[in-house]
């Protein structure tokens, strides 16, 4: 009963420890991301703003869901305005730029289309965006975690694993939806067209067999006249 005791105290002193400076966990956030799905008018051009850090770490990746083509154009520009990235009439890419202090442009452009619209999902990641906070400052306000087998790093680099591990699977289902979600207007529009043109056959078919029709039967007509 004596050992159940001791391992209960040290227990609660470990949950107690780790409940008081669970706000910790927040100066380990590796990387965000965010994603967005928007509608680009035929003949127009959007752009998008990214403010960074120097030494951070952009990564976007975009996919042209729906539209005649499903083709877009597509550059980033550093913010000295100088052109990094571009892709001309592409239908997905991925990108990666170490940054600067600044504001990123990303812009997707339809001008080149003068009917058709543009479904355009794209997705930012952006690594290394640290607070102004040092990230060890939690280390100071930690105390007695000697008497413990396991130290408070290990949980937090296996915690930060984890997250970093749950993120990335977060991003891949983000992107097989976006595929998912491509092939499924194409297959629509592709449903479509067949309907269409399949109307269109059964109407010249029937059509046709109309005038063949007419064609035999006046070949069999006796257009003589009777006079009696």
């Amino acid at each position: 009963m004596a050992l159940v005791r001791v391992f209960l105290c040290v227990l609660s002193v470990f949950v107690a420890l780790v409940s008081d400076r669970f706000v910790a966990l927040a100066a380990f956030s590796q990387s965000l991301d965010s994603d967005f799905t928007f509608t680009l008018p035929a003949g127009r051009k959007e752009c998008f703003y990214q403010t960074m850090k120097k030494d951070a770490s952009l990564e976007i990746e975009y996919q042209v869901l729906d539209g005649a083509g499903l083709d877009v154009d597509f550059y980033i520009s550093s913010p000295s305005g100088q052109v990094l990235f571009s892709d001309y009439r592409k239908s997905d890419g991925v990108h990666t730029i170490e940054t600067e202090d600044g504001d990123y442009m990303f812009c997707f452009d339809n001008t080149f289309s003068a009917v058709s619209e543009k479904l355009i999902f794209f997705e930012l990641i952006l690594d290394n965006m640290d607070t102004d906070e040092e990230p060890d400052d939690w280390k100071e306000y930690v105390h007695g975690t000697d008497m413990l087998d396991m130290k408070l790093e290990d949980i937090m680099d296996t915690i930060n694993s984890v997250k970093a591990r749950l993120g990335k699977s977060v991003q891949i289902q983000t992107l097989l939806r976006a595929f998912e979600a491509r092939d499924r207007n194409l297959q629509e529009s592709n449903f479509d067209r067949v309907n269409f043109w399949s109307v269109v056959n059964l109407t010249v078919m029937v059509l046709v067999s109309g005038v063949q029709v007419y064609l035999v039967r006046s070949l069999f007509e006796d257009k003589r006249k009777i006079r009696t």
